[in-house]
């Protein structure tokens, strides 16, 4: 159900409502709007009789809210979901009309390789940082990652470049230790339906990334950005990565005709990741200029100072200057858009 607050309501009326909430059984969630707040409820099992909230005079109406994902829906919140970039250098907001980049390397393999991609991005244009401390690897033997070291180096290259940086978060006994560190949290593909991990992350008050699974459906997707928001993390984005089909010469096929789809039905900012999408270096370029022209509020990509040699997913990493080229390429299908990057 949906609560729809007059506009005149006080904080004390908006407090009398979201207490009747509790008092059976349900969760409330203010969803400040442009105009009036409204109030999201979950943790029913069934439709909620309106009448029980009738005599509240400054409700204006209480709606059933018919889909399965609550509070990811415009039903909820019609308008779009704004994210603030934290960090010294944040000047712009994911969602908020500027197309954001997120680039650096799969994995942080040592101090100079990440200092050089992270100078390296941030001079081509870059907002955010990513970075991986901790790599699930289809294969046990492969780079796992620096783990806290890696954290570690990740806030010293923030530090120096001014950017925030987004890194994975692979098990819940790690969630305090990584938003402790990061200023956005990653849940990778293969965790989007990890349900415990989403929980941990949606009881942090820090940003967190959803990627889409490698075989997730939409509607599953939309389900594993409830989990996060249910539990009172409403800073959620998407990401599209590739999902696995029947394919088999590209590394995944980049779903770029879900995105105004997406768009319609949740207000939450979604991000492009062609890196992952395709898995393959020469085909990033033109799928990061379709995520401009498609609707996307930002792109991830993959970028490193020796492909050749990255302990991870070197084929389908940028270098510096091929992300330079890049950026020039997006910001002028930008412009056309009236977008900033």
């Amino acid at each position: 159900m949906l609560i729809l607050m007059k506009p005149d309501a006080t904080p004390a009326d908006i407090d009398g409502v979201c207490g009747r909430v509790r008092e059976l059984g349900f969760t409330p969630h203010l969803i400040p709007g442009q105009t009036r707040v409204a109030i999201g409820v979950t943790g029913n099992q069934g439709a909620i009789d309106p009448s029980l909230f009738a005599h509240f005079p400054a409700i204006a109406e209480a709606v059933p809210v018919s889909r399965p994902w609550k509070l990811v829906s415009r039903d909820v919140k019609p308008d779009h979901t704004i994210i603030p970039l934290p960090g010294p250098r944040a000047t712009c907001a994911i969602g908020g009309g500027t197309f954001v980049v997120m680039a650096g390397p799969c994995a942080v393999e040592g101090r100079e390789q990440l200092m050089t991609a992270a100078r390296a991005v941030c001079d081509a244009g870059a907002r955010v940082l990513r970075g991986g401390a901790f790599k699930p690897r289809t294969s046990p033997y492969s780079f796992q990652g620096l783990k806290e070291d890696g954290l570690k180096l990740l806030a010293e290259a923030r530090e120096a470049t001014g950017l925030p940086f987004i890194t994975e978060v692979v098990d819940t006994r790690d969630v305090d230790l990584v938003a402790e560190h990061a200023d956005i949290l990653q849940v990778g593909a293969r965790n989007m339906q990890n349900f415990a991990l989403l929980e941990a992350v949606g009881s942090v008050r820090k940003p967190v990334m959803l990627k889409r699974g490698l075989s997730a459906t939409i509607q599953e997707w939309l389900m594993a950005a409830e989990y996060i928001m249910a539990k009172g993390n409403y800073q959620v984005m998407l990401c599209e990565r590739g999902i696995r089909t029947f394919e088999t010469m590209t590394r995944n096929t980049l779903d770029l005709g879900s995105i105004p789809l997406v768009k319609r039905l949740t207000h939450l900012p979604v991000i492009i990741d062609p890196s992952h999408g395709t898995g393959d270096y020469r085909s990033v370029p033109a799928l990061a200029r379709a995520a401009v022209a498609v609707g996307a509020d930002g792109l991830m990509v993959e970028v490193h100072p020796d492909p050749a040699r990255a302990l991870s997913d070197g084929p389908q990493s940028l270098t510096p200057a091929n992300f330079a080229k890049l950026m020039e390429s997006i910001s002028a299908i930008a412009k056309v858009l009236q977008m900033k990057i």
